[in-house]
């Protein structure tokens, strides 16, 4: 009896080439269960400390069911001055605004994000000296979080970018405000809304990291219907825990509520497009850079961007798991150097 051969469609082989060609390293990090050891958010907030920071909290301070100090996550004003309270408490950073209807980040997750990658770069040169290290923030809005703990924490050089005029503005005053920002910080506005690196790097600079946390939706009504989401599920929950005025319901404009701008929150084609574009304009600067990263909110999405970047010829990436309570983040960082180059690298700063 004569076997037949199993043909190969020229789709298939292509995929299996490509599949033979890629060389990128790819090092998932997972298993982290809580916030990073460094992260000064441990545990529940500190309410009394806090107040202290902030005397103007006071008044927003709860008793959830178990009898504890809490705040209504779903009232912006509470939830501004509990981040106005933290920087001031853990940070030193006692002046500090965001104007109306601009995102009010939650701090213990994206100071999670900054100390991971500290430890990404420790990890490459236990010699590193974090005080000589430089990052560049893409998309770094009003509220200039991530400098913020770079700079605190680690004493980075940290240089944000915005398409957005305002958020830029707002960031730089918040650095010039404080003594522990001066000098380390710096925001440039990005006058070119298709380009995330192009006109911020300049032609002699050079950066150990890049960080950003991408619009994720594809739409105003899509990101209107995702606030909606969340502001019912914090209601919700409320009425599941027994709090009071769980049946209420904000009368303010859902994005309002929350904050976001337009850049902040979405762009054509969402999150996918987003890094997807990233990726490939990050290869113009590989030279520049050691260590590109990115948040990514959509788990699908961790896949979608390591083929662009297989596409984009980076050579390591590394996809890291971030734990909060009930929460998985997640980000992605990559580089377009051999180990042996991000060593020599790293040399110079140790």
């Amino acid at each position: 009896m004569t076997r037949c051969k199993k043909t190969v469609s020229p789709k298939e082989s292509g995929k299996k080439d490509l599949a033979k060609k890629s060389q990128m390293k790819v090092v998932s990090v997972t298993g982290h269960k809580g916030l990073h050891k460094r992260n000064l958010h441990q545990g529940r907030y500190d309410f009394p400390k806090l107040i202290v920071a902030l005397p103007a909290l006071k008044k927003h301070v709860i008793k959830n069911p178990q009898g504890e100090p809490s705040i209504n996550f779903s009232d912006p004003v509470a939830v501004k001055l509990l981040n106005k309270a933290l920087l001031a408490h853990h940070y030193g950073v006692t002046e500090w605004d965001i104007p109306s209807g601009y995102l009010c980040p939650p701090i213990p997750g994206r100071a999670d994000y900054i100390h991971r990658l500290a430890e990404l770069l420790s990890k490459e040169s236990k010699n590193l000296k974090h005080n000589q290290v430089r990052a560049l923030d893409i998309g770094v809005g009003a509220n200039c979080i991530y400098p913020i703990v770079g700079a605190t924490q680690y004493g980075w050089q940290y240089v944000g970018a915005d398409v957005d005029p305002v958020s830029v503005e707002n960031s730089n005053s918040i650095a010039q405000a404080n003594e522990v920002l001066k000098g380390r910080v710096e925001c440039r506005l990005q006058k070119q809304s298709r380009h995330f690196f192009k006109d911020i790097i300049q032609p002699n600079e050079f950066y150990d990291v890049t960080t950003c946390n991408p619009p994720f939706h594809k739409s105003l009504e899509e990101a209107q219907q995702g606030t909606e989401r969340k502001i019912r599920n914090l209601s919700a929950n409320k009425g599941k825990r027994g709090q009071a005025n769980a049946s209420k319901t904000s009368t303010a404009s859902p994005i309002l509520n929350f904050g976001g701008q337009q850049a902040e929150l979405w762009c054509p084609g969402g999150e996918a497009a987003f890094i997807k574009n990233m990726a490939f304009e990050s290869r113009e600067f590989a030279h520049q850079v050691l260590w590109f990263s990115t948040l990514i909110s959509k788990k699908d999405n961790v896949r979608w961007m390591r083929k662009n970047l297989d596409k984009a010829g980076a050579k390591e990436v590394h996809i890291v798991e971030m734990s909060q309570g009930q929460k998985i983040s997640r980000f992605i960082a990559w580089t377009f150097k051999s180990e042996t180059e991000r060593q020599q690298w790293l040399k110079l700063k140790s």
